[in-house]
Parts: structure tokens; sequence; C-alpha cells
């Protein structure tokens, strides 16, 4: 059986972080995750996702991420029951998280400030003090060997690999 979930969203509010009784760190947080299609009226639609963090995890998630700020998780669903305070069966269907990635900065604000900060990066104008300057201003990038080129277009000959070298 497989029971996998990826996601990528944004905090809908500051994680909730809690201890059981034993000392273990739990945070229940929602996920807001847009649809790949927009609703009715034109304006993306989300999905609002429970979920729940353990131990280590837990405390990084509620220590450094807050409310807006874009995350990434991989985990599974879970399903449970209780008997809510009016004696009926509530059901409830979490994805426990067991991998969560931070996907912005610690200092972003998350929706309101979510495009990078330009002015620190780059000259808008006037003359730099040091470095080279490329054809607008701005220093030139340095050049880098791309990925794809053949790392061994320039070896003279056959390479030698011995069975001893192999890993299988």
């Amino acid at each position: 059986m497989i029971n996998r979930v990826v996601l990528v969203g944004r905090l809908t509010k500051d994680p909730e972080l809690r201890y059981t009784p034993n000392g273990i760190a739990s945070c229940r947080f929602t996920v807001a995750v847009n649809r790949t299609f927009k609703g009715q009226n034109g304006e993306p639609e989300a999905d609002f996702i429970s979920c729940v963090a353990w131990r280590k995890q837990a405390e990084n998630l509620a220590n450094f991420m807050k409310k807006g700020n874009l995350i990434g998780l991989e985990g599974r669903i879970q399903t449970g029951s209780y008997e809510g305070q009016d004696g009926k069966r509530v059901y409830t269907t979490d994805v426990v998280a067991d991998s969560i990635q931070f996907l912005e900065p610690r200092n972003s604000t998350g929706v309101s400030q979510n495009t990078p900060d330009y002015q620190s990066r780059t000259n808008t104008g006037g003359t730099q003090q040091g470095g080279s300057q490329g054809q607008y201003g701005g220093q030139t990038q340095p050049s880098y060997t791309r990925a794809d080129e053949d790392p061994f277009a320039n070896s003279k000959g056959p390479i030698e690999v011995s069975e001893d070298d192999l890993p299988f």
C-alpha cells in the first residue's frame, strides 16, 4: 500500500506548538495549497489542509515559520475520530509530516512581500567602486562551466577502470 502526500503551500496561521505529557513536541498547522485551476469568478481557489509535525521538526516549524510563510512537506494521510462534547462522533483527516522544507528566507513576511529585494543586490545607477562593471552598470556575472558539457572532452585516450572501482 502507498500513502504519500507532497504539499507546497503557505501557513494560514502561526504554528501551534504543544508538548505531550511525556515531553514530545507536537505542532498543528494548516497549509493553504492553491488549486491548478481558477474558480467561477476567475480567482484562484485553495485547499486548506490540516497537518501535524512531531518532535524536533515541530519545534523548528514553530520557532522559524509564521503565518504566510511558504513551506513544502512530505508525509502521509492519517484519519481518526473522537467523541465530541455533544456526544457525536467527529472524524478527522490530517497529513502527518515526515519532512518539512522552509521555502522562504527566515526574514520573509510571506504573501505581502514574496518578491526578492533587488535593490540591495544590483547597482541602480551611479558609479560603483571596486569590481568590474558590465554593460548596464551592474557587476558582471562570473563565468561558470555548464553542467551538460562533457567533462572528459579534453582527456587523452580511454579512462581505465578496474573491477575493484565498481560499486557493484
